[in-house]
């Protein structure tokens, strides 16, 4: 069965634009609230039959042209030893930070069969109840894994991560190194159990100039990129993305995948034509709707138009207060679009 949205990831000629939401499995869903009532998301994500469920819901309730798994970037990291809790409204919270190599050392070697053996079935059983419509699947980037395993949580600075990166090379190489393994290897392990596609989240990779990233990530996520090159369609994404564009079109993903603050059309001019552009309605607007929300989609489809390689999306993961209806209107705009597209 052809994709939409796969052909677009290639640049193919399609229909109509192919929309689907980050975040989109999952809180603002009435079915997934319900859900989150009786059961932690956690405790959700490692339950292969509730988790395909809610990966399928969003098709059904909005329309979307594909689906994404329902997880968490932080999953992975059990595997190697690593210990956390994810807080309402906070997130991810380690419970014993890298303070140095000795702690880098100490991360066992990941195993996607033994460690996340319940995503690979939800992926599997996902499959299955989408007949046909595509799978997106994902990771943590090798940068935004290591700061949350040095900062302990969420940060605004990142100086652990930034003095770790800057002051003790060798133990942020190996620290990137073997993130690097985990990550190709999970998300091969995610092609082989039926993925469409997979997208890379570099979220917090913002917080670094282009010659830093250049330096002491790109070559890391590059080789992820390259471990499922040629499988299945590779974006990339990281939120506060504007200065760095170029180094992400260098990494080798397919699409890049920017937030709100980047003009859409200006991507294909800086990263270049081959690239497919995946983004990029502020998630507010969608949370606002209306007059506001609806303006805002047809500026960003106006500027996409004419464009191979335009897959739409929020510039960021779907507020949980957003209104279903405001996501439906936003797919039946954009896959009705005939403004010029």
């Amino acid at each position: 069965m052809r994709s939409t949205f796969v052909d677009a990831c290639r640049r193919k000629q399609v229909d109509h634009t192919p929309v689907w939401f980050m975040r989109q499995a999952g809180r603002y869903l009435p079915s997934y609230r319900k859900l989150r009532s009786q059961k932690g998301m956690l405790e959700i994500a490692k339950d292969p039959r509730l988790a395909s469920d809610v990966t399928v819901d969003p098709v059904r309730e909005l329309g979307v042209d594909a689906a994404v798994v329902f997880a968490d970037i932080m999953l992975p990291l059990e595997g190697v030893g690593v210990k956390f809790r994810i807080e309402e409204n906070v997130g991810p919270i380690i419970e014993r930070p890298i303070a140095g190599r000795e702690d880098v050392e100490a991360l066992a070697d990941f195993d996607p069969d033994a460690h996340a053996g319940y995503v690979l079935e939800t992926i599997a059983l996902a499959v299955e109840k989408l007949a046909g419509t595509p799978l997106v699947g994902f990771s943590g980037a090798p940068f935004t894994l290591a700061s949350y395993l040095v900062e302990g949580g969420p940060s605004r600075e990142f100086q652990k991560t930034k003095k770790m990166m800057y002051s003790d090379p060798e133990a942020w190489d190996l620290l990137m190194s073997k993130l690097t393994r985990l990550v190709a290897a999970y998300l091969g392990a995610q092609v082989r159990s039926g993925v469409d596609a997979v997208q890379v989240f570099d979220s917090w990779v913002g917080c670094l100039s282009p010659e830093d990233y250049r330096r002491y990530v790109r070559p890391y996520t590059s080789a992820v990129f390259g471990g499922v090159a040629g499988s299945v369609p590779t974006i990339h994404f990281c939120a506060n993305s504007s200065a760095l564009v170029e180094e992400f079109a260098a990494t080798g993903a397919e699409v890049i995948s920017v937030d709100w603050r980047v003009p859409v059309d200006s991507v294909w001019d800086r990263a270049g034509k081959d690239k497919g552009v995946q983004g990029n309605l502020d998630p507010v607007l969608a949370a606002t709707g209306g007059g506001a929300m609806e303006d805002a989609v047809a500026g960003i489809m106006r500027k996409a138009s004419g464009r191979r390689g335009h897959i739409f999306n929020l510039g960021h993961g779907v507020l949980r207060d957003t209104p279903p209806e405001n996501l439906r209107r936003v797919v039946q705009m954009v896959q009705g679009w005939k403004g010029g597209a």
